[in-house]
C-alpha cells in the first residue's frame, strides 16, 4: 500500500467539508504503520469518495511480485449502499459483482430464470453455449480481474477461501459499525421447517430437557446435529445421483450443501478445546420445534472470512464509537488500529433534536404510552403541515398500534405503513409522492437516504435496546456487559437521526417521543461523539399546536376520518408549498406536551423481506 497516493486518487474534482484533513490524516496514520484504520465520518462526509481515494492507494500489479497481493475490495453489509455505489459516476471503477441469484439466465426459454437455478446448475455436465456472455460469470470475471472489486459483506464473506476472490492489498468496509453483530447474524445456524428440507425426516429433541446426566443443551445439540449431517448428506446425494434437477430440486440440493457447511463449522468448533467461540442455543417450544444455535464471539469467524482477506483494512462508520470496545468486538488488536474522527460540517440548528417524550416505551408502560405518542403524531402533523415526515415505530408491533390510533383520530389520509412484505415497494411509493404524507417505518434506522424534501421531520418512538429475550444479548448481560447493550442502543439513535439530514445546507427535525432515550443518552454519555453531544445539549421542549386532527389535515386534500391500513395509492394531489424551515421550533406561544420516566427495555421486530435482507444477495449460492 502506498498511502502518499491518497490525494491523487481521490475522485472527486474538489473536496468539501473536511474530506481534505480526512485524507490527511488518514494518509498518516497508514504510513504510521497501523494495519487498520477506524475512520469516524458523520453523515454527509462523503465516506464513498475516501473509500476509493483508499482504495486506489492498494499495490499495483505492475509493481508487485508475484507472491504479492494486488488490488482492492470495496464492501458494505447495506445491500442499498453498493446500489449507491453502482450509480455513482464518481465511482464507476468499482466493478460491482453480486450473488448469482440477482442475475437472470439469457438462454432462450430461460429468462426468467436466476443463474443460481439455470441449466448449469441442474445438470450434470452442462456446458453453456453463452456462459461467455452470462452476466453473472461476466461480473465476476471483471470484478476479479480489475483492481477494485466492489460487493456486499455477505458475498465478500461467503466467497473467503475461493480461487477468484483471493486475497488483495487493501480491503475497505463501509457502514462498519455493525461488523460484530453481523457477523453472528450471518454465523447463526436456524433449524426450522422452512431452512431444513429433511426436517419431516428427523425427531427434533428437546435439547434443554434433562435427558442425560452431564449433558447440557449445547451437548445435545450438537448429538442433534451429528444426526443431522447424516440426514442431509444422504438426501443430497439422492439429488446428486440424477442427470437433471427441477429449479425447485436445485434449490433444495444447495440449502442441503450449506446447511450441512454450516453445522460442519459449528461441531468443529464445538469439538475443538482451544476454539474461542461461545455458543448459545435458543429453543423456546421444546420437543420437535425450531432451534437457533448462535455464536457469542464472531472474532473466529472474521479471521477467516475478513481479516485473512487483505493486507491493510479501512473500516468507516459515523457510529464506531469506542475504538477499545469495537476491537474487542471483531478481534482486532487495538495497538495496530489507528482511529481518525472527521468532524461534522452540519450547522447545528439545521439537525435539531426535541424532546418531546410521553413517557416510558418499555412493555409495561406502552399502553398507557402509545396513545400519547399517536396524539403527539397528530400535533406534529399539524406543525408540518406540507412536509414529508417519517415515524421510527421500532416495531411491528407499535407500528401496527401506532396507525389504528391515527385512524381512530381520522387521520389515515395522511399516513401510510407497510408490512414484512412489502416494505420496499411501499417506502418507494412514499418517496415517490409529492404529498406530505407520514411514513409508519420499522427497521429503517439505516441506509437510507431522506434528503431535502423527501423528509424534513422524524420522530423516534423508542429507545432501541436489544430484545433482553434473545439468549446473545442475555448472557452478556448476565456477564455484566451493559456499557455494550447501551452503546449499541445509542449507535441506532446516531443512525436514525442521520436519515433525514443529508448535507450541510439540509435541514430537518427529529423529535424524541420514548423518555427511555433520555435515560439513554445519560447512560452512553461516554460514547457520545462531540457533534452529536452538541445537538443533546442543545434540545429543547418544542411549544406545538394543540391536538386538531383537521388542521393535521390542512395540507392535503382531506377532511378527517376514513380508516387504517396500509396504503398503496398514487401521488392524485400536490402539497401546497416547500413547508417552512423548522430549525426554530419552540418559538410560537402554544401549549408544549407533557413528559416523564426514564429507562429502556426492547420488543422484537423485523423483516422477512428476501430483498431487502442483507443476506438476500448470496441466498441460493
Amino acid at each position: 500500500m502506498q498511502p502518499s497516493r491518497l490525494f491523487e486518487e481521490f475522485p472527486a474534482p474538489s473536496y468539501r467539508g473536511n474530506q481534505e484533513s480526512a485524507l490527511s490524516a488518514i494518509e498518516d496514520a497508514f504510513e504510521a504503520g497501523n494495519e487498520v484504520v477506524l475512520v469516524r465520518a458523520p453523515t454527509g462526509s462523503g465516506k464513498s469518495l475516501l473509500a476509493r481515494a483508499i482504495m486506489g492507494c492498494a499495490r499495483r500489479a505492475e509493481d508487485a511480485d508475484p507472491h504479492q497481493s494486488t488490488g482492492a475490495y470495496y464492501t458494505t453489509p447495506q445491500v442499498s449502499q453498493l446500489e449507491d455505489v453502482a450509480e455513482d459516476d464518481l465511482l464507476s471503477d468499482l466493478n460491482v459483482i453480486r450473488g448469482k441469484s440477482n442475475y437472470t439466465c439469457i438462454l432462450q426459454g430461460e429468462r426468467d430464470t436466476p443463474v443460481d437455478r439455470a441449466p448449469c446448475a441442474r445438470r450434470q455436465g452442462f456446458d453453456c453455449s453463452v456462459k461467455h456472455r452470462c452476466p453473472y460469470y461476466g461480473d465476476r470475471a471483471i470484478a476479479s480481474a480489475r483492481r477494485h472489486a466492489a460487493t456486499t459483506l455477505a458475498y465478500f464473506m461467503q466467497t473467503a477461501g475461493s480461487e477468484v476472490f483471493r486475497k488483495r492489498d487493501v480491503v475497505v468496509i463501509d457502514e462498519a459499525h455493525g461488523l460484530a453483530e453481523w457477523a453472528e447474524m450471518y454465523a447463526t445456524i436456524e433449524l426450522s421447517p422452512d431452512r431444513v428440507p429433511v426436517w419431516d425426516g428427523v425427531g427434533v429433541p428437546d435439547v434443554h430437557g434433562d435427558t442425560r446426566e452431564n449433558e447440557d443443551a449445547l451437548d445435545r445439540t450438537a448429538r442433534f446435529a451429528e444426526t443431522l449431517v447424516g440426514v442431509c448428506e444422504r438426501a443430497k446425494d439422492d439429488l446428486l445421483s440424477k442427470p437433471e434437477l427441477t429449479p425447485a430440486e436445485a434449490a433444495r440440493r444447495d440449502r442441503l450443501q450449506e446447511l450441512i457447511s454450516e453445522l460442519g463449522w459449528f461441531l468443529e468448533a464445538y469439538r475443538d478445546p482451544e476454539s474461542t467461540t461461545t455458543w448459545v442455543v435458543d429453543q423456546p417450544d421444546g420437543e420437535g420445534s425450531p432451534i437457533t444455535i448462535k455464536p457469542l464471539d464472531p472474532a473466529r469467524y472474521l479471521r477467516h472470512t475478513v481479516w485473512d482477506r487483505g493486507n491493510r483494512f479501512a473500516l468507516l462508520s459515523a457510529t464506531i464509537l469506542s475504538k477499545d470496545a469495537f476491537c474487542r468486538s471483531v478481534g482486532l488488536d487495538p495497538a495496530t488500529v489507528a482511529l481518525v474522527d472527521v468532524e461534522h460540517t452540519f450547522p447545528l440548528e439545521n439537525r435539531m433534536l426535541y424532546d418531546v417524550t410521553q413517557g416510558k416505551m418499555t412493555f409495561e408502560h406502552r399502553d398507557s404510552t402509545i396513545p400519547k405518542i399517536a396524539r403527539l403524531l397528530v400535533r406534529l402533523m399539524a406543525e408540518h403541515p406540507d412536509e414529508k415526515g417519517i415515524v421510527h415505530a421500532h416495531s411491528y408491533a407499535i407500528a401496527g398500534r401506532l396507525s389504528d390510533r391515527l385512524a381512530e383520530m381520522g387521520v389515515a389520509a395522511r399516513v401510510r405503513t407497510h408490512d414484512r412484505h412489502d416494505r420496499d415497494d411501499a417506502l418507494e411509493a412514499w418517496k415517490a409522492t409529492d404529498d406530505p404524507d407520514v411514513f409508519v417505518s420499522v427497521k429503517m434506522e439505516e441506509a437510507l437516504d431522506l434528503r431535502d424534501d423527501l423528509a424534513r421531520w422524524q420522530v423516534i418512538c423508542k429507545a432501541p435496546y436489544l430484545n433482553t429475550g434473545d439468549s446473545r444479548v442475555a448472557r452478556r448481560l448476565e456477564e455484566g456487559q451493559w456499557a455494550w447493550y447501551h452503546r449499541v442502543a445509542l449507535r441506532t439513535v446516531i443512525q436514525a437521526c442521520g436519515r433525514i439530514v443529508r448535507a450541510p445546507d439540509d435541514y430537518g427535525a427529529t423529535y424524541l417521543a420514548d423518555s427511555s432515550l433520555l435515560d439513554l443518552f445519560d447512560r452512553a454519555e461516554a460514547d457520545v461523539p462531540p457533534w452529536f453531544a452538541d445537538a443533546i445539549d442543545a434540545m429543547e421542549r418544542p411549544d406545538l399546536p394543540e391536538f386538531d386532527p383537521e388542521a393535521a389535515l390542512s395540507g392535503v386534500d382531506a377532511a378527517p376520518g376514513g380508516s387504517g391500513g396500509r396504503r398503496s395509492r398514487g401521488s392524485n394531489r400536490s402539497s401546497t408549498g416547500g413547508g417552512r424551515r423548522h430549525g426554530t421550533a419552540g418559538k410560537s406561544d402554544r401549549t408544549s406536551t407533557n413528559s416523564d420516566g426514564t429507562v429502556g427495555g426492547s420488543d422484537s421486530g423485523g423483516s422477512d423481506s428476501r430483498k431487502d435482507h442483507p443476506l438476500s444477495d448470496v441466498w441460493g449460492e
